[in-house]
């Protein structure tokens, strides 16, 4: 392995550990989610749901404080506890309002929950939290494409592992 090999691998090592409250609170929203939906089971103009079952209060606060925890976890480790707290919330709740945006756009193009929409359903809540980020630090262009690449990865493989465990009906 050169040194341009390690560089990069270092550099993706450090971009996923920069995304992670953004990833921990997306699955902490679906672990710890349920009851009341965010829209309230309201209609949109269309007739059709808002966002839909799948996005619920719960999940948005739940996910919102574990992902901000990572944060605050980072800035105990980096020294700075205050940037890790208000660069974890809103990675965390960026993702969650990015998945929640994501869901927001399946209805509108009619696309039932559970229904794949690819590259919606896999970058949705990176968009939110990567936009939300933004406003506090600068994100590189190349932490962008490696955040993108990353997740698309990882969620594929991520699927892959649970259709195998039984814990989802499809692989994707």
């Amino acid at each position: 392995m050169n040194i341009d090999n390690i560089n990069f691998l270092i550099l993706c090592l450090e971009v996923i550990y920069f995304i992670l409250p953004a990833y921990i609170a997306n699955v902490s929203a679906l672990a710890f989610g349920g009851t009341i939906p965010l829209d309230m089971k309201k209609n949109f103009v269309d007739n059709r749901q808002i966002i839909g079952n799948g996005v619920t209060w719960r999940g948005l606060i739940f996910g919102t404080i574990i992902g901000t925890l990572v944060g605050i976890f980072q800035g105990v480790i980096s020294g700075n506890i205050l940037t890790g707290f208000i660069l974890g919330f809103l990675l965390a709740f960026g993702a969650l309002i990015g998945d929640a945006a994501g869901s927001f756009i399946k209805r509108r193009l009619n696309i039932d929950r559970g229904r794949p929409a690819p590259i919606l359903d896999q970058l949705d809540f990176i968009a939110g939290a990567l936009i939300l980020a933004s406003l506090y630090v600068e994100i590189s262009f190349i932490t962008v494409v490696i955040v993108i690449i990353l997740t698309l990865i990882l969620h594929l493989l991520t699927n892959m592992i649970a259709y195998l465990l039984g814990i989802k009906d499809v692989w994707y």
